[in-house]
């Protein structure tokens, strides 16, 4: 049967986006099965008749799952989250569910996708500079919400969807040299995150695409 099945995550090593599905298959303890998309080798191999076939947008993640196929990150992490048993993403409390979300979604709505590979290609040389303005802009509306909001972590003390958002953006702010010393309650939260095994097994120096020279 089609939920009997490992569902398979179509992603690349450092692309946030898969990073948050990875975490969230770890914390629910989900054994899945990679397929590497490459976005740098041969053109971006996103960008073949193959993989449009699979994701139309030529984005990944792509997670085929129950005998469905879905391509945003955000609406798998809420599938699974919905219909795997474990530990839950989205708080019960309505409050709480609602922070979870607007927190996600300023970071894969209003943040992420302004530093993605794609965009940051059309932009060329100044790359590094459009990116850090971005994150900083983002960075410094979701420093006093997350003030607000966070216990140990994002929201309360419990791991939702919002913290699993927050620590690849926070390794993408670290690649783009973003002064992390700004914004003390995202560095210490990440930093919290980071000792977790979910989030270890699941970052990017530690997957089966990883370049050598940047395993773990």
């Amino acid at each position: 049967m089609a939920a009997n099945t490992k569902p398979v995550l179509h992603g690349y090593f450092r692309s946030s986006c898969s990073w948050r599905v990875r975490i969230a298959f770890a914390l629910k303890g989900i054994e899945y099965d990679q397929v590497t998309v490459n976005l740098i080798k041969d053109g971006g191999q996103q960008r073949t008749q193959e993989f449009q076939s699979v994701n139309p947008m030529q984005q990944v993640p792509a997670v085929e799952i129950d005998g469905i196929t879905l391509c945003q990150s955000l609406a798998v992490i809420q599938y699974v989250d919905e219909t795997r048993p474990g530990a839950k993403l989205l708080p019960a409390d309505p409050k709480k569910r609602a922070q979870v979300r607007m927190i996600s979604d300023l970071i894969a709505s209003g943040i992420q996708p302004l530093q993605n590979l794609y965009v940051i290609q059309k932009i060329g040389a100044d790359k590094v500079q459009w990116s850090q303005h971005f994150i900083d802009r983002g960075f410094k509306a979701l420093e006093p919400i997350l003030k607000q909001t966070a216990g140990k972590y994002c929201v309360g003390d419990e791991i939702s969807m919002a913290d699993i958002c927050l620590v690849p953006q926070v390794y993408n702010a670290e690649r783009f040299k973003v002064n992390m010393d700004q914004y003390p309650t995202i560095k210490r939260l990440n930093q919290t995150l980071l000792e977790i095994e979910a989030f270890k097994v699941s970052h990017p120096s530690n997957q089966p695409d990883t370049p050598a020279d940047m395993s773990a």
